[in-house]
């Protein structure tokens, strides 16, 4: 199942005070943007984020997956916990 318009309009939405936040169409799938940083894979109506030094404090207890099939293995970010999904996002973000 891939995302739909409503899920990644939502993920943008909660992201937009950081900045420029855009979505890209990828093969059913999305990737999200920060000011034109990479941040977030979109499959499945699930929030992916590369396991990056910068953020392992503030995901240690996240759960894991693949975005998909042969992917390296990132955290999900639960988007329902809005603070915590931009502290995430900030930390990737470098602000």
């Amino acid at each position: 199942m891939s995302c739909s318009k409503e899920f990644i309009d939502v993920v943008c939405s909660a992201l937009a005070e950081l900045g420029n936040v855009r979505a890209r169409r990828m093969m059913g799938d999305y990737i999200i943007y920060v000011n034109d940083k990479m941040v977030i894979t979109a499959c499945d109506e699930i929030c992916y984020v590369k396991k990056l030094p910068a953020i392992a404090d503030l995901m240690a207890d996240a759960d894991c997956g693949s975005p998909y099939e042969g992917a390296k293995e990132h955290y999900i970010l639960d988007m329902d916990h809005r603070e915590h999904s931009l502290n995430v996002v900030r930390a990737i973000l470098g602000v």
